[in-house]
């Protein structure tokens, strides 16, 4: 496989991720964190990290918009849940495996 077809396979993969988390709108982001490790704002990071690399300006907002499809207080205001006491428990026991970007959490 060349390089520029495995680059459009990614690109596809990550675009169907995406759509897939901004249809699953139950889904919370404390849930995928404690259970993989990354959620949309990872996602939101690694965009924005990949920017970078490549000398563009995205800052985390507009990230986020990508990954969201909407910016992040329409998200919080629409659809975050207040994360349970055990939810925040998980999260914390589970931080060695959570995402790291650029040195990042």
């Amino acid at each position: 496989m060349d390089d520029q077809t495995r680059i459009e396979l990614e690109a596809a993969a990550f675009r169907g991720l995406v759509k897939h988390l901004q249809d699953r709108k139950d889904v919370q982001n404390i849930d995928l964190m404690n259970l993989a490790g990354f959620c949309r704002n990872c996602l939101s990071k690694w965009y924005m990290a990949a920017a970078k690399d490549k000398g563009e300006d995205v800052d985390y907002d507009a990230a986020r918009q990508v990954v969201y499809g909407m910016t992040y207080d329409e998200w919080k205001c629409n659809h975050q849940l207040p994360a349970s006491d055990a939810q925040k428990q998980k999260f914390e026991d589970t931080k060695l495996i959570h995402a790291k970007i650029n040195g990042h959490k």
